[in-house]
């Protein structure tokens, strides 16, 4: 493997750190928060310092054509993803939807070979097809035969929520990776204050008495790490290491997530838990042997946007 897809391949493991605690982070939150001022309120939060980090590094603007791949960057990252899985925490256990998040890296390759023209291999494919299948299977087993409501929600904050990723890895590979998430909050934060002023608004009124301060920290860790500097290692890895090897790096996110909403949110997981999730770390492993052409689109390198002081 080439220094520069190792380069990826380690900075998406950070962020895949940081984004692992995001789903029990998010089912305590949902205990006292409505689940859409969660989804669209910490990304209305994590816009300040994204401005004010801007602002001090003078950054650039993004052109008019980067402004749309940053509109769907954002609709994926900031709008979807936070709030369907919100909806989803309310019904599943943490443990529950990471194993379902686990078809995030399929949908990611899929928006990848599309927008950015990469190709991978059979073998890639086949490798993520059988993560994904062991997802699906596991979700049915959980759910009795049948798909249960917060599997629904998970579902559709994946597939939104990879677009985000794809396309948020595309043009971070011209304005950087963390210029990237910033504008994307920045430019959706205008769009968030009246909804969220009114559901805000809404549940002061439905829950007057003060949130807990474990509510409080849990809802830091989303705002400050799920939605703003998780993305700086995530972005970067993205645009360094080719957005579908990457993003199988993500299938490992069940194994942590798992293992904190176990150790540290007192979630009892059952044995086929785990075994599922070995089972899917497993392919992860095949699938970063497997061939992937990048995209012969022309790409400009990772620019800092800085202005001359």
């Amino acid at each position: 493997m080439k220094s520069h897809e190792t380069q990826g391949m380690l900075l998406g493991l950070v962020g895949v750190i940081i984004f692992s605690l995001t789903l029990p982070m998010t089912h305590v939150v949902v205990q006292e928060f409505n689940p859409v001022l969660n989804g669209l309120g910490r990304a209305l939060a994590a816009s300040v310092p994204a401005a004010a980090l801007l602002a001090w590094r003078r950054e650039r603007r993004p052109t008019r054509a980067q402004v749309k791949q940053l509109a769907v960057t954002a609709l994926g990252v900031i709008i979807a993803f936070p709030v369907f899985s919100a909806w989803a925490m309310k019904t599943v256990p943490a443990s529950h939807g990471a194993l379902v998040n686990g078809l995030q890296p399929l949908f990611v390759a899929i928006y990848a070979a599309w927008l950015a023209h990469e190709r991978p291999s059979p073998a890639f494919w086949a490798s993520a097809a059988v993560g994904s299948a062991l997802v699906i299977g596991y979700a049915l087993h959980a759910g009795g035969g049948a798909l249960q409501a917060g599997d629904l929600f998970m579902l559709a904050a994946v597939a939104v929520g990879a677009l985000g990723y794809a396309e948020g890895a595309r043009v971070a590979r011209e304005l950087g990776g963390w210029q990237t998430i910033c504008w994307a909050l920045v430019l959706a934060a205008p769009v968030l204050v009246v909804p969220v002023a009114w559901l805000g608004w809404h549940q002061h009124l439905a829950h007057p008495a003060p949130f807990a301060p474990r509510t409080w920290l849990a809802f830091g860790y989303v705002t400050l790490f799920s939605q703003f500097i998780g993305f700086f290692a995530w972005y970067a890895g993205l645009a360094k290491g080719g957005i579908a090897r990457v993003g199988q790096v993500q299938l490992l996110q069940i194994f942590f997530t798992i293992a904190f909403a176990s150790l540290f949110f007192g979630e009892t997981v059952a044995p086929s838990t785990w075994l599922f999730a070995a089972a899917v770390i497993a392919t992860v492993m095949l699938g970063r042997k497997a061939a992937v052409r990048m995209g012969t689109t022309p790409t400009q390198a990772p620019a800092t946007g800085r202005l001359a002081r």
